[in-house]
Parts: C-alpha cells; sequence; structure tokens
C-alpha cells in the first residue's frame, strides 16, 4: 500500500486510534477490485511512502485489520474530497480496508534499492507505469523486502 507521507504517513497510522486507520479515497477501480477480492483480513501489508524524494521506499509493516472491504463512506459525503455523486449507501461505487501499524522497518528500503535487488524481479511496484495505491506482492517479495529491512518474519 502506498501513501504520500505528507498525506498519511506510517507515523501517522502509529499514532491513531488502536493505532488503526481505515484506507479510504480509492478511487481506482483496479485497487478497488484489489481490495475487494484479494486483501483479506490479517494479511499483511509493505507500507510504501511514495513521492518522498530519497526516501521514496517501504517503511514499514502493516495488517488488514477487522474485517474485509466495505463501502468509503467518504465517496457519499459531499465534503469530503473523496465525494462521488455515482456512488451511494444503496449502490457504493467505492471501498476500503482497516489497516493496522505493525511495526517499522528497522531501515527503510528505498525504490532504488527495491529496483536494484534481482530478488525481487517482477515485483509490481518496480515496474515502469506502476502507479496503483494498492499493488499485490508476492510472499517471496514480502518476505525478501522485510528482510532488505532488517526484520526476519
Amino acid at each position: 500500500m502506498k501513501s504520500e507521507p505528507d498525506a498519511f504517513s506510517f507515523e501517522d497510522l502509529k499514532n491513531c486510534p488502536n493505532k488503526t486507520e481505515h484506507w479510504d479515497g480509492i478511487r481506482n477501480y483496479q485497487a478497488r477490485n484489489l481490495m475487494r477480492d484479494d486483501m483479506k483480513k490479517g494479511d499483511w501489508v509493505l507500507f510504501y511512502h511514495s513521492n518522498a524524494g530519497k526516501e521514496t521506499g517501504v517503511v514499514g509493516l502493516a495488517e488488514i485489520a477487522s474485517k474485509e472491504a466495505y463501502p468509503d463512506h467518504t465517496s457519499w459525503d459531499k465534503k469530503s474530497k473523496y465525494y462521488d455523486e455515482k456512488s451511494s449507501k444503496e449502490n457504493p461505487r467505492w471501498l476500503m480496508v482497516d489497516v493496522k501499524y505493525k511495526r517499522p522497518l528497522k531501515c527503510p528500503v528505498t525504490l532504488q534499492q527495491l529496483k536494484e535487488e534481482t530478488a525481487l524481479e517482477g515485483m509490481l511496484v518496480i515496474k515502469r507505469g506502476q502507479r496503483l495505491s494498492i499493488q499485490p506482492v508476492e510472499k517471496q517479495h514480502f518476505d525478501h523486502v522485510s528482510e532488505m529491512g532488517g526484520v526476519k518474519l
């Protein structure tokens, strides 16, 4: 899961009540479908800071908490920047999940390091044109990135 740290950082997640927050504002159908179809309660997440200059990369581990994808209520709120007039409680167009802070990496794994690591070949985040804020990660890649960041699972 990717977030710009000035919008919502890993530290922000740590400081939320119960270290948990809903992941709202997804307005891409492919990302929504990944949340709906692939994210399950208890799944671990690589938390990636995007557009962070030299610090762009994976900074911590989180977990899908409390339940699977459910309607994103911000799409019904006319005051929200995520409002979508075509979404309603009766026919929700957008979804969100709850994400729980687990632990920081001992050292962030930068985008450059991800690109240079041959064991991560095929990982979507390092492919050109992959800009989705939610992307699937193979278990072998997840484990390898965690180890690169100093966390052995």
